[in-house]
């Protein structure tokens, strides 16, 4: 229980560096790319690794950073318009 623990206190440093790192470089293309690199540089070792490749795969996969146009067209297609 104490390194499960573990893992979620550094899951959560990196996710408070993520949304750190998207507070000051914004949603553009410079916040989408550093905030993944900083939050894995902040947590050190294979967790840092795993953490900034996840980010960086969800990244270009168009779950971060917005939604897909897919997505986006679902949203819309399903809801109602008022006159």
């Amino acid at each position: 229980m104490q390194s499960a623990f573990g893992d979620f206190a550094m899951g959560a440093a990196g996710g408070l560096a993520y949304s750190l790192a998207t507070g000051i470089f914004g949603n553009g293309l410079i916040g989408a790319l550093a905030a993944p690199v900083l939050a894995g540089s902040v947590v050190k070792g294979a967790r840092g690794t795993a953490l900034a490749t996840v980010a960086g795969f969800l990244l270009l996969s168009g779950v971060l950073g917005g939604a897909s146009s897919g997505a986006q067209a679902r949203g819309q297609a399903n809801t109602r318009g008022v006159m």
